[in-house]
């Protein structure tokens, strides 16, 4: 867990409404990976496991919590990035709008989106998901479009 932690908790917070919520689910996560360690019989990698398991929490979670919605947030309204304080505000939130678009997404797209965001291949996210590499990159290309609409009418494309 330790090495995989930090990637969990990201994950987790594409699928949670609220810091408390994402902190509820990374929980729910870890206990998840603790009942299956014993049937974990290395037929895949360690990493692959875990983010199998947390796709599926993930999931099961999202379904109990249906509170989606990109927000109104005007793109005048960011602050001028001149300053690194005023640069870290707007930093913090174009990740807002962009982790709310994500929250937006279908949930057979949310899953690949923030596994390739932590590095995953092609081939590592088909494992954890279950299809193939091709349809993997058919979800990307389709979350993009997606994003790239949700997006737009922000300025951030």
């Amino acid at each position: 867990m330790g090495e995989h932690a930090a990637a969990l908790t990201r994950f987790a917070s594409g699928f949670a409404s609220d810091p408390a919520d994402c902190e509820d689910l990374f929980q729910d996560i870890c206990l998840a990976i603790w009942r299956a360690l014993p049937r974990f019989r290395g037929e895949c990698s360690e990493k692959t496991f875990l983010f199998r398991i947390a796709q599926n929490r993930g999931l099961t979670h999202r379904h109990k919590d249906n509170r989606v919605g990109i927000g109104d947030i005007d793109p005048d309204s960011l602050p001028d990035p001149r300053s690194d304080t005023e640069h870290a505000q707007t930093s913090r939130e174009l990740h807002e709008i962009l982790v709310r678009a994500i929250h937006a997404l279908p949930e057979q797209y949310r899953g690949t989106v923030l596994m390739t965001l932590e590095g995953f291949s092609h081939r590592d996210i088909a494992d954890v998901v279950g299809i193939s590499e091709n349809n993997v990159a058919v979800r990307l290309t389709r979350a993009r479009q997606r994003l790239r609409r949700l997006l737009e009418p922000k300025g951030l494309t």
